[in-house]
């Protein structure tokens, strides 16, 4: 394959097997269930990069289901989001995401810049009760509990959280391992449509790890839950601040 076949047909690794296609990518009956907490804000402040600022001490834990993505097939999803403000706009940084399956880590790490890393999540209803749950090889990290179907939501209420614009750094080293790209990037959810939203009593427990310290933001107290079913696309990013340049 001669240079300019390399460079007219490279899209993502490996050159002749890409580990996922191109996106955008769409996303059916998408499950959520998200445990907003108040954490330490200094703990906060200590993982939130500038130009993102922290205005209230809070993350939202969140335990997803993705049994139909176009590329990405059916895989589950747990981690932390951060609200912030990025010049006044109000969003959501994202901090950790545990996922397992190969080519959403791969495709999200290198197109957004999705801080994702191999684990076992699950989202499951036992009874009368939404449970999510992290496991880091045999170690639980994480267990989220809300009651099934409390109360509805009004879905133009969540459509709207929904549609606020997430932030993420993204990081690619060079063959020197010094970063070759590191960048702030914003992305929003497009094409939504809620089909249920629900409110309802909820836990959340997190345990110490070394390699998944979801647990260095502490739970000091559970503020809400909320359990969301959706469509939509997660659209392409776009870099707000380069911080090499």
């Amino acid at each position: 394959m001669d240079a300019k076949s390399v460079a007219s047909s490279a899209f993502a690794m490996p050159l002749t097997n890409p580990a996922y296609p191109r996106g955008p990518y769409r996303f059916i009956d998408r499950e959520f269930l998200v445990v907003t907490y108040r954490t330490d804000m200094d703990a906060l402040k200590r993982v939130v990069p500038e130009p993102l600022e922290v205005t209230e001490p809070l993350v939202k834990y969140e335990f997803i289901h993705m049994p139909d993505s176009t590329g990405f097939g059916a895989y589950f999803e747990s981690g932390q989001v951060i609200p912030v403000t990025y010049k006044g706009q109000k969003g959501g940084y994202v901090h950790a995401m545990y996922l397992n399956d190969g080519s959403p880590i791969a495709g999200g790490r290198e197109i957004w810049g999705f801080p994702k890393k191999l684990a076992e999540p699950r989202l499951r209803v036992e009874k009368d009760t939404l449970i999510g749950t992290l496991d880091v090889g045999s170690v639980r990290v994480a267990t989220g509990t809300m009651g099934y179907k409390y109360k509805s939501l009004d879905h133009d209420t969540v459509l709207k959280a929904l549609k606020a614009p997430s932030f993420l750094l993204k990081i690619i080293p060079d063959v020197d391992c010094s970063p070759r790209i590191c960048e702030l990037v914003r992305y929003y959810l497009t094409d939504l449509t809620v089909k249920g939203a629900w409110e309802g009593p909820a836990g959340l427990e997190l345990a110490d790890h070394a390699l998944a310290p979801v647990a260095e933001l502490p739970v000091n107290e559970v503020v809400s839950a909320v359990h969301i079913l959706t469509d939509l696309t997660l659209g392409l990013g776009e870099v707000v601040h380069d911080y090499l340049a």
